[in-house]
């Protein structure tokens, strides 16, 4: 639930997080940017929560529902206060370009962990796919019993759910798990 804001600055701002609120921003769509507020508390623990960055929410402002997408979060240095929080509506028709963890499995039953004395890296933990707003997936599982010494999985290799597809920045295929095989010194 969210409340639309009229002061803005950094005295206001100022004050409405003294009074356990935190200031926000919701853009995007055919609206113009709009500014809130929304309670600190009931923020603070939704972000504890992975669905929360990548999935699609539900915002209560002004009486009507708005479909968001959380787009960027500040927090203090040092203290656990949430600064400031942004959001952009989400219409149905358009594609969107999001990350999306990578939940990695497997891996103790491949054969480069039990027989060939590897170690497996995570290169990636997680993925900017792009899609429509109903086929936002809340994580990629990736199964990692194949890998064998001195393999790599890249991102083309990743079966993506339907309607989902991997936007590659600077790179082409990047990597997204190594395996490099452990190596003993040998005593002279």
């Amino acid at each position: 639930v969210a409340f639309e804001r009229a002061l803005q600055g950094t005295g206001a701002s100022r004050r409405l997080r003294i009074t356990g609120r935190t200031p926000g921003i919701v853009y995007g769509g055919d609206n113009a940017a709009t500014l809130i507020e929304i309670d600190h508390n009931s923020l603070w623990h939704a972000i504890k929560k992975e669905a929360f960055h990548g999935a699609i929410l539900e915002m209560e402002l002004g009486g009507k529902d708005h479909k968001v997408l959380l787009r960027d979060l500040q927090m203090h240095p040092y203290k656990q206060q949430v600064l400031h929080i942004d959001f952009q509506r989400v219409e149905a028709r358009t594609r969107m370009t999001v990350k999306v963890p990578v939940h990695y499995s497997g891996e103790e039953e491949s054969p480069a962990i039990k027989t060939e004395n590897c170690i497996v890296n995570h290169v990636l933990t997680e993925m900017t796919v792009s899609c429509f707003p109903a086929e936002i997936p809340e994580f990629i599982a990736v199964d990692l019993s194949g890998l064998t010494k001195s393999s790599s999985l890249r991102v083309k290799d990743v079966v993506l759910p339907k309607g989902v597809k991997a936007v590659a920045k600077g790179q082409v295929n990047p990597v997204m798990v190594s395996v490099t095989p452990i190596v003993e010194e040998v005593e002279a």
